[in-house]
């Protein structure tokens, strides 16, 4: 009975928006205090290890800003299987993300926040991504953290690495590679990635060619951001996208990039203003309520998650539907989700917005997309959801509103996705959907 339960949840959430260590002793471990920041600087930290000589690190060249991000989950398998459980031990994990804006050198952001016992890295490295998993001949440089190879990362806890003289260029993809030697357990990561993730038995970290990464996964695991430092890039002017699977893309093309937020990084590229687009989106999240499998609700990870990031000048808003669809039972079979009413929805988005405006933030509101046809469709949810895009429209508590219900609706019944625009569900956008997402933003005003 709790499978079958557990089964029609994830129906639901897909449709709903859903030791030995080489390089010497690790660092300390990081707590939930907040993120610990390895040297900025990094001096002979940069190496080549893919058969050429060590290359000294790139000097610091101004301040780091975000150029990737995702947003940690617990570990699940609501969205069927992965690696998040079983975690890694004596296993390289190989992972290929794009950057919206480039630099000099770059660092990653690793997250521990839901472990329950210290991460233990072994190495790793960054590299220009080739095909699949292989990488650029001479590209791969050696992370250091704190100018060691290895580091811990303290239970809930957050770490930088180091700097890594790695010029990249806006929309340019980069490959991250971990080694861990100890067993992990469960992992921090991010469930619906639309990415293909690799794994090799043993250390893999410095290979230039992907035979040995036999297998693939379309999540990412413990890494959170890549940042970058060095070329163009005004302060204050990352552009956060946060929100439910809409923002995270679900539906769209696996390794295409094609969801909203990377389309948006596109109409900035060319025009002449690359900026760091974040993608915090988690499939299934909602406004008012954390569950197990579909994260921390969002006026819990909203100062985490959005506010987090290097330079953020800007948060666009676009989540609430699953609050007004998944009123049905939750991940505990015979406990009823009661309805969200409205008010509780308006209530969840002015505490955003008042977290935001504290650190100086301006919040874009977006009004949620039609959905009749989906699963959990209905004509309350949808007199809601009219209701929730009237006050976002009206109410003059956003610093903006960009209307994606209208970019997006059929119009001949505004209740529902245009044809083209709709993935299959209903719900979840297509790419051209996703396109015309994006295309309504005006980039001024960001």
């Amino acid at each position: 009975m709790v499978r079958r339960a557990k089964v029609a949840l994830v129906a639901a959430a897909l449709l709903g928006a859903l030791s030995v260590l080489p390089g010497g002793p690790a660092t300390g471990p990081v707590g939930a205090a907040g993120t610990a920041h390895a040297a900025d600087r990094v001096d002979g930290a940069a190496d080549r290890v893919d058969g050429a000589p060590r290359a000294a690190g790139a000097p610091d060249r101004g301040p780091w800003r975000g150029g990737w991000a995702a947003a940690p989950q617990r570990p699940t398998e609501v969205f069927g299987k992965n690696w998040s459980v079983g975690g890694f031990a004596r296993q390289t994990v190989r992972q290929v993300v794009r950057i919206s804006t480039g630099g000099q050198q770059v660092r990653i952001k690793l997250s521990n926040r839901y472990g329950t016992a210290p991460l233990v890295l072994a190495g790793a490295t960054v590299a220009r991504t080739d095909r699949g998993a292989a990488v650029r001949s001479g590209s791969v440089r050696r992370l250091t953290f704190g100018h060691r190879e290895s580091a811990t990362v303290g239970a809930g806890g957050e770490l930088l690495s180091d700097g890594a003289g790695l010029p990249v260029r806006p929309l340019e993809s980069v490959t991250v590679t971990l080694y861990f030697h100890a067993p992990t357990g469960p992992t921090t990561f991010h469930a619906k990635a639309t990415a293909t993730s690799y794994r090799a038995g043993g250390d893999h970290r410095a290979d230039v060619g992907a035979a040995a990464f036999t297998e693939t996964s379309t999540s990412w695991y413990y890494l959170t951001g890549v940042e970058v430092a060095g070329g163009a890039g005004a302060r204050r002017d990352a552009v956060v996208a946060f929100g439910d699977s809409i923002t995270d893309g679900y539906g769209s093309t696996v390794d295409a990039d094609r969801r909203y937020p990377d389309v948006l990084a596109e109409r900035c590229v060319a025009a002449g203003r690359p900026r760091g687009i974040l993608n915090e989106g988690i499939t299934g999240n909602q406004l008012t309520r954390t569950t197990p499998d579909f994260g921390e609700k969002a006026v819990d990870r909203f100062s985490k998650d959005a506010l987090n990031d290097p330079h953020v000048g800007t948060v666009i808003l676009l989540e609430g539907i699953n609050d007004i669809g998944m009123n049905g039972p939750t991940a505990r079979p015979g406990a009823p989700t009661p309805a969200v009413s409205v008010q509780q929805l308006i209530a969840a988005q002015r505490e955003l917005i008042r977290q935001a405006h504290r650190k100086g933030v301006k919040v874009i509101g977006a009004t949620l997309t039609p959905f009749k046809g989906a699963a959990y469709y209905t004509e309350r949810g949808e007199a809601t959801r009219v209701a929730l895009n009237r006050w976002m429209r009206t109410s003059g508590a956003f610093d903006g509103v960009v209307d994606l219900d209208r970019a997006v609706a059929d119009p001949a019944d505004r209740t529902r996705l245009a044809a083209a625009y709709d993935s299959g569900d209903h719900l979840h956008p297509s790419d051209a959907g996703y396109r015309a997402l994006a295309g309504a933003l005006d980039l001024d005003a960001l």
